[in-house]
C-alpha cells in the first residue's frame, strides 16, 4: 500500500530503538518551570452547570465545553466532565502539562453512569488539541457528525502539531469514538477517529510518547487510529520519525478506510488490537493494520477481520519505506483483500522486514494481481515470511501472487488451498524454501513438503483448528532461525528443529483452543 493511494498467550519481547536527540519543543522550558505551580481541578456539567461559575468544584461546574476551551490549563491541572451528560460543541482546551505533571481530562460522577459525551457537530474534531504536550485523556465518549461531506476533514480526537519541535507524553485511555462522517482524505492529514498529526514545513516536528489504549473507534470515516506527519528521516541531520508510539488493546469497527496506521514512526508497538470491518466506504487503498515510512515497528497479538473490497483491503501490510518491521503472533481471517501485502514504494527502501508465527484462515483476494499474500509494487530487500499457517477455503483466490517484485523469501510456512479444487500459487520470482503445500503447489521450492499437514480440523475456523495432529509431516521439519523468538502463537516453546507452520507444540493437542 504505497502513497500512490495518497498515498497481534505470551510475553512481549520488543526491541525498540532509542529516541533520537532533538531540540526542545517551543515553550517546553516554560512548561517545566511551571510544574511547581499548584494544580487545580475544573468541572463541566453540560446538564446543570453554569458558565458564570468558578468551575472549581462539582457544585460550581461550568455548563459548556466552550467555557472550558477558553481556559488555559497548566501542569497537573484536571478537567473533569460529568458522567451521564452530553455536551455539544468542540472541546479545545489551551495550555500544556509538564514532565510528571500532565494535564488530565477525565470523567467524574457515578461510575455506573455513561461516559460524558461530546458531539462535535461536524467541526474538525470533538476534542481538539493544537501545539501542546503532556496531556492524558480518559473515559470520554466522542462523536462528530455533520452534514454529508466530500471536502471536510473531521475527527473524534485530533492532536495536531505544526512547526512545534518535540511534543512529549500523550495518553488516550478508555475513550470511545463513534459516528464521524468526515471526507475520504488520507495522508498526511486524514479524517478519522483518534488521530495524531504533524504538519508544517518551517520547523522539524514529531511526537515522543503517544499511547492509545483500551479505546474503541466505531463507524468513522476514514481512518480508525493513526499517526501521520509531513516530516521524516534525515532532516537537518536528525531523524524526525515519531517515537514512543503504542497502540494497545483497542477495538476498531466499521471504518471507512484504514483500521490502525503507524506512519513515520520508529520503535512503535501495536499489540492486542482488534479490527473488524475496514475499507468499508473509501475509494482509496486501505489495510487493517500497517505502517508507512516507519522503522522497527512490532505488531503482535492483533486480530484483523472483515476487510471489504479487493483494492488492497488486506489485514497487514509491509509498505513503502518500512525497515525491520515485525509481524508476529497475529491472526487474520475472512478478509476480502487477503492476509498480507508486500508493497514497497518508488524511490524508497523497505528492508529487513519479518512476518512470522502468524495465522491466516479463509482470507482471499480474487482480483489480479492480488492473492491471500500479495507481492506487488516496488521490490523490497530481505523480506522473510516464515513459520506462518495460511489456509483458505476459496478456490477462486491464489494463496500467493507476485507481479514482478523480488526480495521476498517464503520459508517453513504451511500453505493449504481449498479442499478438492485447490488454490494456486502464482509466484515465479520470490524464493521458496521448505514450505508445506496441500491443495496447492510451488514447483520452485527445492525442499517442498507436499503432504496433508494433518491439521486438527480439515475446515479451520479458529486458530486452534490449525494446530497439528500427531504424525503431522510438519513436525520437526523446519529450519532453525536465529531471530530471538522463543515461543509460538499459542505460547508453545519453539523446538529445535522447529515445526513447519505456526503451531510449534511438541505433541498433538487434546482439543482445539
Amino acid at each position: 500500500m504505497t502513497l500512490r493511494r495518497t498515498s497481534i498467550v505470551a510475553a512481549v519481547v520488543l526491541a525498540a530503538a532509542a529516541a533520537p536527540s532533538a531540540p526542545a519543543a517551543s515553550g517546553a522550558s516554560a512548561f517545566a518551570a511551571s510544574a511547581s505551580v499548584k494544580a487545580s481541578t475544573y468541572y463541566v456539567d453540560c446538564a446543570a452547570g453554569d458558565d458564570s461559575s468558578s468551575g472549581t468544584s462539582a457544585g460550581a461546574a461550568w455548563r459548556t465545553v466552550a467555557r472550558a476551551s477558553g481556559h488555559t490549563f497548566g501542569p497537573g491541572d484536571r478537567l473533569l466532565l460529568k458522567r451521564g451528560t452530553s455536551c455539544t460543541g468542540v472541546l479545545a482546551p489551551k495550555g500544556a502539562g509538564a514532565a510528571g505533571a500532565p494535564v488530565r481530562i477525565d470523567a467524574y460522577g457515578g461510575k455506573r453512569a455513561a461516559k460524558p459525551r461530546i458531539e462535535g457537530g461536524g467541526a474538525r474534531a470533538a476534542l481538539h488539541l493544537v501545539n501542546t504536550e503532556q496531556w492524558e485523556i480518559r473515559n470520554l465518549d466522542l462523536s462528530n457528525t455533520g452534514p454529508a461531506t466530500t471536502t471536510e476533514r473531521r475527527a473524534g480526537l485530533y492532536v495536531r502539531l505544526t512547526d512545534y519541535g518535540v511534543a512529549r507524553h500523550f495518553v488516550v485511555d478508555g475513550v470511545d469514538v463513534h459516528d464521524v462522517n468526515g471526507a475520504d482524505f488520507k495522508d498526511p492529514d486524514p479524517s478519522g477517529g483518534i488521530l495524531f498529526t504533524v504538519q508544517g514545513t518551517a520547523k522539524p516536528t514529531r511526537f515522543d510518547g503517544v499511547r492509545v489504549q483500551n479505546s474503541t473507534v466505531r463507524h468513522v470515516d476514514r481512518t480508525g487510529i493513526a499517526t501521520s506527519s509531513t516530516w521524516g528521516r534525515d532532516v537537518d541531520g536528525a531523524n524526525w520519525l515519531s517515537t514512543g508510539v503504542q497502540f494497545r488493546r483497542n477495538k476498531v469497527d466499521d471504518v471507512g478506510g484504514d483500521g490502525i496506521v503507524v506512519q513515520k514512526a520508529r520503535g512503535a508497538l501495536a499489540e492486542h488490537n482488534y479490527v473488524d470491518g475496514f475499507n468499508m466506504r473509501s475509494g482509496g487503498y486501505n489495510a487493517g493494520l500497517w505502517a508507512w515510512q516507519s522503522d522497527d515497528v512490532v505488531y503482535q497479538y492483533n486480530e484483523v477481520t472483515g476487510g471489504h473490497g479487493t483494492r488492497d483491503s488486506m489485514a497487514y501490510d509491509i509498505d513503502g519505506g518500512n525497515n525491520r518491521n515485525v509481524y508476529r503472533y497475529n491472526y487474520s481471517h475472512d478478509n476480502e483483500g487477503g492476509f498480507l501485502l508486500v508493497c514497497n514504494a518508488e524511490d524508497t527502501v523497505s528492508d529487513g522486514n519479518r512476518v512470522h508465527d502468524n495465522i491466516s484462515i479463509n482470507d482471499r483476494n480474487t482480483a489480479s494481481p492480488y492473492a491471500v499474500i500479495s507481492v506487488v509494487c516496488g521490490a523490497s530487500t530481505d523480506t522473510q515470511v516464515y513459520r506462518n499457517t495460511v489456509v483458505t477455503d476459496r478456490s477462486d483466490t491464489a494463496l500467493v501472487s507476485n507481479n514482478g517484485p523480488s526480495g521476498v523469501t517464503f520459508r517453513d510456512n504451511i500453505f493449504v488451498g481449498a479442499p478438492g479444487t485447490g488454490s494456486p500459487i502464482k509466484d515465479t520470482v520470490s524464493t521458496y524454501e521448505g514450505n508445506l503445500y496441500w491443495n496447492t503447489a510451488q514447483p520452485r521450492d527445492p525442499k517442498a513438503v507436499n503432504a496433508d499437514p494433518r491439521l486438527v480440523s480439515t475446515a479451520p475456523r479458529i486458530p486452534g483448528d490449525v494446530r497439528l495432529k500427531a504424525g503431522s509431516p510438519a513436525r520437526g521439519a523446519g529450519t532453525p532461525t536465529a531471530d530471538g523468538t522463543t515461543h509460538d502463537y499459542f505460547g508453545n516453546p519453539i523446538p529445535n528443529p522447529p515445526n513447519i507452520g505456526a503451531d510449534q507444540s511438541g505433541r498433538a493437542p487434546g482439543r482445539a483452543h
